[in-house]
C-alpha cells in the first residue's frame, strides 16, 4: 500500500446496552453509555486514496450525494487537519457484503474502516482510541466497530469528547459459542430515520431521564454476564434494555414507534420458545428487525422459529474481530 491509499475492514455490530440521545448533536457524544457484540462475518471494506483527479465517493456501487456524501468527505477533512501533507482530492470506494435494508447499521462498519483507511492514507497513527473518536464523528455507533468482540463506548464527561471512546471489554474469543441472528422482517425504510428519532425521543419523552439513568447503570450488569458466559443474564437484561428504548420512544410527541406487527408477533413467541427449552432472547434497535441471541447448539432451531413467525431473511452472525489494514 501506498501512503496515500490504504484499504480497512470493520464489522458492524449490535449493542445490547443501546445508544439513543446525543448530548453534543456535533461531536456526536452520547447522553449515556452503551455496549455491544461485532457481528461477523458481516463487514463493509473501504478504500481510501488522496491525490485523485477529483473527490469522489462511492457508498455500496452508487456515487454518494448529498448528507451521505458531505458525511464521507466531512470526516477526511478532520484527517486532513492533522497534518501539513498536501494530500489532494480524494477517492472513497465503500461496499458491504450484507443487505443494507436488514436493519443493519452499516454506516458503524462504513465510518470506522473509514477512518481507519483514511488515517493509514494520510500517513497518520491508527491506535485504536484515535479511530475510535475519529470514527464516533462520523457515526455514533461506528466508534464500538473499531474493535472486535464486546465493547464499551463509554459517555465521557468532558466537552470536547476525549472521553467519549469505545474500548474493548472481551476480545472475539471469549464466547465462541454465543451467536446473534438477524431476522429481517421487513426491507422498508424507516420513516424517521435514528438521529432524527434520538433527537425527537431526547426534547419531548417525559421517560428519557429515567432511561439515561437506566441504561447507564445496566452497563456493569451486562459486563458481569458476559464475564460468566450467561447468557440467561445477559439476554434478560438485552430484553428489557430494548424494551426501555422503545417505550421512551413511543413517549415522544408525536410517538415513534418502530415495530410491525410481525415484529411483536416474533418477540412475544420467544417466552414460549424458552419453556420449551429452547435459549433465545432478542435485542432491538430502531428499526423493526430483531437480533436473536442463542447459542451455536440451537442456532439453526431459533432460526427456524424466525421464519416460521414471518422473517423474509435470516443473518448468522458471530462475535467479530477488530478493524484492521488489508490489501486492497
Amino acid at each position: 500500500m501506498s501512503p496515500s491509499r490504504a484499504t480497512a475492514r470493520a464489522h458492524p455490530n449490535i449493542a445490547l446496552v443501546k445508544y439513543w440521545g446525543k448530548r453534543d448533536a456535533v461531536r456526536i457524544l452520547p447522553h449515556q453509555s452503551s455496549l455491544s457484540v461485532t457481528l461477523a462475518p458481516l463487514e463493509v471494506v473501504t478504500t481510501v486514496e488522496f491525490g485523485a483527479p477529483a473527490d469522489s465517493v462511492v457508498l455500496h456501487g452508487s456515487e454518494a450525494r448529498g448528507k451521505e456524501r458531505a458525511r464521507v468527505l466531512g470526516l477526511l477533512e478532520r484527517v486532513r487537519s492533522e497534518t501539513t501533507r498536501a494530500l489532494g482530492p480524494v477517492r472513497v470506494d465503500s461496499r458491504g457484503n450484507f443487505p443494507m435494508a436488514a436493519g443493519l447499521a452499516s454506516s458503524a462498519a462504513g465510518f470506522a474502516a473509514l477512518a481507519l483507511a483514511g488515517r493509514a492514507a494520510a500517513g497518520l497513527s491508527t491506535d485504536p482510541a484515535t479511530i475510535s473518536r475519529l470514527a464516533r464523528e462520523g457515526s455514533g455507533s461506528a466508534c464500538r466497530s473499531v474493535q472486535g468482540g464486546v465493547c464499551i463506548w463509554h459517555r465521557g464527561s468532558r466537552e470536547d469528547g476525549a472521553d467519549s471512546v469505545a474500548t474493548q471489554a472481551f476480545p472475539e474469543g471469549h464466547w465462541p459459542e454465543l451467536r446473534l441472528l438477524v431476522a429481517v422482517l421487513s426491507r422498508a425504510e424507516k420513516e424517521v430515520g435514528s438521529r432524527d428519532g434520538m433527537a425527537q425521543t431526547v426534547e419531548t419523552s417525559p421517560y428519557y431521564a429515567a432511561w439515561v439513568k437506566d441504561a447507564e447503570a445496566e452497563i456493569p450488569r451486562a459486563t458481569a454476564a458476559i464475564a460468566a458466559r450467561d447468557l440467561e443474564a445477559l439476554g434478560a437484561l438485552s430484553e428489557r434494555n430494548a424494551w426501555r428504548m422503545h417505550a421512551t420512544a413511543f413517549a415522544a410527541d408525536p410517538p415513534l414507534c418502530y415495530l410491525l406487527p410481525g415484529t411483536l408477533a416474533l418477540l412475544l413467541a420467544l417466552p414460549a420458545a424458552r419453556r420449551r427449552g429452547v435459549p433465545v432472547w432478542f435485542t432491538l434497535d430502531a428499526g423493526p428487525n430483531p437480533v436473536l441471541l442463542t447459542l451455536a447448539s440451537h442456532e439453526a432451531e431459533v432460526e427456524r422459529l424466525a421464519r416460521e413467525a414471518g422473517a423474509l431473511e435470516v443473518v448468522r452472525c458471530r462475535p467479530g474481530g477488530d478493524a484492521r489494514l488489508v490489501e486492497p
